[in-house]
């Protein structure tokens, strides 16, 4: 688990230094839509990276783009598979509004109440975000196309140890 936080650590400053020598400001600027800065966030700060299939090369199945990874990762609740967070109704984030996403970004909380894993970075990285720039990734997510995915479910810390 430290690992894969440190390699998204690594991921986030990676971006904004890609983004700055490329000529991008890493903070849009007030003429920017949502959406297309919910977009750019989604990409700097590893939302694509987890919540999308991967290819064989590594690369991420932009087809399947945020409809849920298919990497396990373990975190302190247990080991899983991150959720399809497209707007489908069955498998992803179709009942929650832009607030409840904005929200579950920087608490790790989703809308019922229950915790998120440690795995998502809400804690160390997300509660920092201003609430413009989490509203603006959710403005995104609920403009994808729904797609249907279902990821295993999660096991649970004391199953998954063994």
């Amino acid at each position: 688990m430290p690992v894969r936080q440190l390699r998204l650590g690594s991921a986030l400053l990676c971006g904004a230094v890609i983004a700055t020598v490329a000529g991008l400001s890493p903070a849009w600027n007030a003429a920017s839509s949502d959406l297309a800065r919910g977009a750019y966030l989604a990409r700097i700060t590893g939302c694509v990276g987890c919540h999308t299939p991967r290819a064989g090369d590594g690369s991420v199945v932009e087809a399947l783009l945020l409809s849920g990874g298919d990497h396990p990762i373990a975190g302190n609740l247990g080991r899983f598979f991150p959720p399809n967070i497209t707007p489908d109704q069955a498998t992803g984030l179709g009942a929650w509004t832009t607030a409840d996403i904005a929200a579950a970004i920087k608490t790790g909380r989703t809308p019922d109440g229950r915790r998120l894993s440690s795995a998502m970075p809400w804690r160390t990285q997300f509660h920092t975000l201003s609430d413009s720039d989490a509203l603006a990734i959710a403005v995104y997510l609920k403009s994808l196309p729904a797609i249907s995915h279902h990821v295993p479910p999660p096991l649970p810390a004391a199953t998954a140890k063994k």
